[in-house]
Parts: structure tokens; sequence; C-alpha cells
């Protein structure tokens, strides 16, 4: 028996899908039919990928035709989805804050805080207004380090609203869970408490208006990192290695988490710390304790830029136990390694902005996965 195309059609329009409300002609689910002998096809688009509603249109379409065309016909249905753009919610941007980067490390242990505040205050010394978010909620050491233990923001009004005032020391704004807990209690949360706390500090705070607002990550990437990504259009990001292999394996995941496609936040560059050890007396002695420019290597190797090497000197941990930076030691091993750094940050964000879109904050679809919010 020789089916007829329009009748078929005909068929197909007593048919409504689930959601829209139409007949399956009409919404233009229904794109081609082809028949051959007693034989059709259906080819059909459905905007919704739930495949309850995907069987029960191939159920219904070989029903139909079954009962009101021909009983033996050999029907096949080929169903594709396409689910629609829709206008998501970006995340939202801080009004007056330029560059938002994230400093990120794989794996704990590899001095990440102690890049960033020296990071921060060099870049104050030349002259831009920085920010520093302690986003390490589990382990906050931006206080020790600032020595502003024992501040506690206090709260201003901005256009009727109340704000935190960041806590200002050597130049550098800086908000942190360890202004809000005492220094002996562990911060004992889930991952959505955690992320509402973040989510307060950078958004509830009167940051003024800032060149950079550094991020600085806690160890891994795990839901911190991507509550940030959510809730932040970050400008770019900046990996912390040290060079043995362990560490470099890590190293390499935390890149991979801000390259992936669903994530797509630009790497400006990676950073060695501990590179070599050099003594007090002996300045141009360099030892190489941990290996020789492994992420220097790893930089080549995943093709981003390597933005400079941090030697393993007394004084950088004396520093940060004591409170004040050891970038902000004019003239030595230290602050010149963190100005070389601070300008290839530097030059590095202008160029990333010059040539790429602004950063979209990522839109969490699933919970296994990500997305990039779109416009």
């Amino acid at each position: 028996m020789k089916l007829d195309r329009k009748e078929i059609l005909t068929a197909l329009e007593t048919i409504s899908v689930a959601g829209e409300g139409k007949n399956m002609v009409e919404s233009g689910a229904v794109q081609n039919v082809m028949t051959f002998g007693d034989e059709v096809v259906v080819d059909v688009t459905l905007h919704t990928p739930a495949l309850h509603i995907k069987k029960r249109a191939e159920v219904d379409i070989m029903k139909v035709i079954h009962e009101k065309i021909y009983d033996k016909a050999k029907v096949k249905v080929n169903i594709k989805v396409e689910t629609p753009e829709k206008p998501e919610i970006k995340g939202k941007s801080i009004p007056g804050i330029s560059n938002i980067i994230a400093v990120s490390s794989g794996k704990g242990g590899v001095g990440k805080s102690t890049i960033t505040a020296n990071l921060a205050v060099t870049l104050a010394n030349m002259g831009f207004k920085v920010g520093v978010l302690d986003a390490d909620i589990y382990g906050p050491s931006m206080p020790i380090m600032f020595d502003v233990e024992k501040s506690k923001p206090v709260s201003v009004d901005v256009d009727g609203k109340s704000k935190m005032k960041p806590i200002v020391s050597y130049g550098v704004e800086l908000l942190s869970i360890g202004f809000f807990t005492s220094p002996d209690q562990a911060v004992i949360w889930r991952g959505p408490m955690a992320s509402k706390a973040l989510n307060q500090m950078i958004f509830d705070a009167d940051w003024g208006e800032l060149d950079f607002l550094l991020l600085d990550l806690p160890p891994g990437t795990g839901d911190i990192h991507l509550s940030l990504l959510q809730s932040l259009p970050i400008t770019g990001a900046v990996v912390v290695s040290t060079p043995q292999a362990v560490a470099l394996a890590d190293a390499r995941k935390g890149v991979s988490m801000f390259m992936a496609e669903s994530i797509n936040v630009p790497v400006l560059g990676i950073i060695e710390n501990m590179a070599y050890f050099t003594p007090e007396e002996l300045p141009e002695n360099k030892y190489y304790i941990f290996g020789q420019e492994g992420a220097k290597n790893l930089a080549l190797d995943l093709d981003v830029p390597f933005l400079g090497e941090v030697p393993i000197v007394q004084s950088i941990r004396e520093a940060g136990d004591y409170g004040r930076p050891a970038a902000l030691q004019e003239k030595s091993v230290v602050a010149d390694a963190f100005v070389e750094i601070a300008k290839n940050v530097v030059s590095q964000t202008v160029l990333r902005n010059e040539s790429l879109p602004p950063t979209e904050a990522v839109k969490i679809t699933t919970m296994a996965g990500c997305s990039p919010a779109k416009k």
C-alpha cells in the first residue's frame, strides 16, 4: 500500500506536544515526512530534552498513523532535541572593579596566599588600587599576613544600603572570613553556607574603585571555585605551583579547570614559587631543592604565559608571620621578583582585555557540570 504524505500530516495535527500548546505540525515540531510504499519516516524536533516527552511523542506518532492511516505501516520516528537559547542571569559584576583576578593552586602548601599578599602590595606600590578577597573559607590567612588579625570591618551606608567596609592595610583593601571568626575557631560549614558567606563579602562590601580585586582561592578545584565562577565574571586566573612533579600534576589540573570549555576563564599565567633557595649571605648562589624550572616548563607545555619565579628566602616566611609582606623590602631579591611578576600580570591582563571579550560568569546547569551563562 502506498501511503499519502498529506493524510499523514493531517493525522499528525491531532497530536499535541507537551508544554507547547499547539499541535505537532502547527508548532513546527514535525520537520519532515517521507513515505516509501508502506514505510513512513517522520523527522521531529522537540525543544525539551525530557526523556518521557520524547518517548510520548514517538508513541503518539506511531499510534495515530496505525489508527488513522494504515495499521500495518512501518513507522520510523527520528527525534532531535534543540533547546532554544534563553537569556540567563549573568553573575553580577561589582561596580567600580575593573579586573577580578583569581589566584589558584592545584594543591595546598605551594604558597598561594603568600604570592597573593605580596602581589597585592606590589601592585599597590606601583600605583594601582587593589583589593584582596580571602576566599579560602576554611584556612583564611590574609589577616595574619597583613597584620590585621584583630580588626573588624565596620558597617557603612552606601546609597541607603548597609555595606561592609574592607580593612585597609599597606594600601590594600581586604576582606576575609577570618575577620568574623575567632582565631582558634574552626569553620565547619557545608558548601552552600560557605558560598553564601563569600557572596556577602563580595556583594555586600563597599569596595569602591579598584583596578584589581585578587581572589585568594582555596586549593583544588571544588565547590568554592564553582561558586565564585558562578557569581563573578572573572577577568583571568593565575596558577601558583612549586617545581616538583607532584605539585605540577595538580597545577596542570588547576589550569585545566579554568580552560575547560564549560568554564572558559583565561589563564593569565603560571607563577613558580620556591623556585630555588638563595642564602642571604650568598645571594648569587641558587640551590634547586624542589627541581629546576618545573612550572616554567609546564607553562610552555600548556601554552600559557610564565609570569615569573619566587625563590625560597627566609625573609618571606618571617615577613608573612609578622604581617608585613616581604615584597615591601625595597631593593631585595624578593621585591625584585614580585615587581617582575606584577608587571607580567598587568601586561597579560591588558593583552587579555584587548584581545578577548569580557568573561561571563558560569551557569551551573546540572549537579554534574556547568556552562557559560549566556548574555
